[in-house]
């Protein structure tokens, strides 16, 4: 059946189909369905990489989400057993579902075991071909990340009115924890490729990538994954040398409510710490900044960083809708890192502590190397603290000064 939609901005879209799109807003985007049959709900956002399809639809740093894909031809190499993002001890979770411009193809590599819409069958996805991506992106953009409904029925069959409807009634994105549904439920530890001695560091899981305890395994570190929920004693009886603040998806804000006193507890002990994504953001919270909603966030592979303190620039992979206020940063705090698109704070680190973070993913190297130094450098801060090298706590060293910390200048 060929129909054709109106949105309210005057956006047509004449298509045949089985895929429905519904936003809050009141647009209506017609397509072929794919994946699961039946209809998810979720925030909107876009991604610009042109490649790691699968790696974003297995990040858990996407739950509630949906994700719309800017480049069209998505699904031509397939899926494999290799490339899911979602650690093991985790839950399969990741964005609900997908927009793409182009139907999907026969996959044509040779590590595909899988056609994509089979694979989006079988994880419970619901996606939609044959969307003007380009039109949903500028939406987004001008508009800012907007709640929508997915829909997939075989019929062709939708009461749009109520798909609108339904869609209104969603929560935002703000104010959300959305870590319980991606946390482990119990403590694992990942294999081992080192020695006895090699440094122990504990991975809080707000939603860890396994890209991220690679990255660690390469750097010749013993792991453990805890829950969210852990406590702070809970995790410093392991006497770890390092501990990790993973990425995660929601608002850090809410997520700081539940598991703040326990990040707090850390960054305070002496330990070295380091935080990706949700881990940074909430690193921030405990050393007395805020987070900010960001109207279309940062989704994609493409993103330039200013590191500061080298004076260099790194392309990075980036996934957050929510940032860390630069001007609420107090000392001893400091930025590291800044975004080249928006001047977004993109790094912090705590002046004489052994403690750091970033905003973006080090471990998705779309540089491709550009920035895996940072697990390095961790794997030595954990080293030194291992060998004894390190401070112990100190009494207040953490507490947020009474003057903003500088935000160094571009060199």
């Amino acid at each position: 059946m060929i129909e054709t939609w109106i949105g309210p901005s005057g956006w047509r879209e004449t298509v045949e189909g089985t895929g429905c799109l519904a936003l809050a807003t009141g647009e209506v985007f017609r397509g072929q369905g794919l994946g699961k049959r039946g209809q998810v709900e979720g925030e909107l956002c876009f991604n610009t990489g042109m490649t790691g399809y699968q790696e974003t639809l297995t990040d858990p740093s996407y739950a509630g989400q949906i994700v719309t894909f800017t480049f069209p031809h998505i699904g031509n190499t397939g899926v494999n057993d290799q490339d899911c993002e979602n650690a093991a001890g985790g839950k399969a979770r990741g964005p609900v579902g997908l927009v793409v411009a182009e139907n999907i193809t026969a996959p044509s590599n040779w590590r595909s075991c899988a056609s994509l819409d089979v694979w989006l069958e079988r994880r419970g996805l619901v996606g939609v071909s044959g969307i003007d991506t380009r039109a949903l992106t500028q939406r987004i953009r001008e508009g800012g990340m907007v709640n929508g409904l997915l829909a997939h029925d075989p019929t062709g069959a939708f009461d749009v009115d109520a798909l609108v409807a339904a869609a209104q009634g969603l929560p935002t994105m703000a104010g959300r924890d959305l870590v319980p549904q991606v946390t482990t439920s119990e403590t694992f530890t990942w294999p081992e490729r080192c020695a006895a001695e090699a440094p122990l560091i504990v991975v809080l899981d707000f939603g860890v990538k396994r890209s991220s305890l690679e990255c660690f395994a390469q750097a010749r570190c013993r792991l453990t994954i805890m829950p969210a929920s852990s406590s702070a004693a809970e995790v410093l009886s392991l006497s770890p040398d390092g501990v990790f603040f993973s990425n995660g998806p929601g608002d850090p804000s809410e997520t700081f409510a539940q598991v703040g006193p326990m990040v707090t507890a850390i960054l305070g002990s002496g330990i070295p710490c380091f935080g990706i994504c949700l881990g940074h953001q909430l690193m921030a919270l405990a050393l007395g900044a805020r987070t900010v909603k960001m109207d279309q966030g940062h989704h994609g592979v493409n993103h330039p960083v200013l590191d500061l303190a080298r004076g260099t620039v790194a392309i990075t992979s980036m996934n957050h809708g929510f940032c860390v206020d630069g001007a609420s940063l107090r000392l001893p705090a400091r930025e590291t890192h800044r975004s080249l698109f928006d001047g977004t704070l993109c790094g912090l680190s705590v002046d004489g502590r052994p403690i750091f973070s970033v905003q973006y993913h080090p471990e998705a190297s779309p540089g491709p190397t550009d920035e895996t130094h940072h697990f390095a450098r961790f794997a030595r801060l954990a080293r030194k603290h291992r060998e004894g090298a390190s401070s112990g706590p100190v009494s207040g060293a953490l507490a947020p000064g009474d003057s903003s910390a500088s935000r160094p200048t571009s060199p």
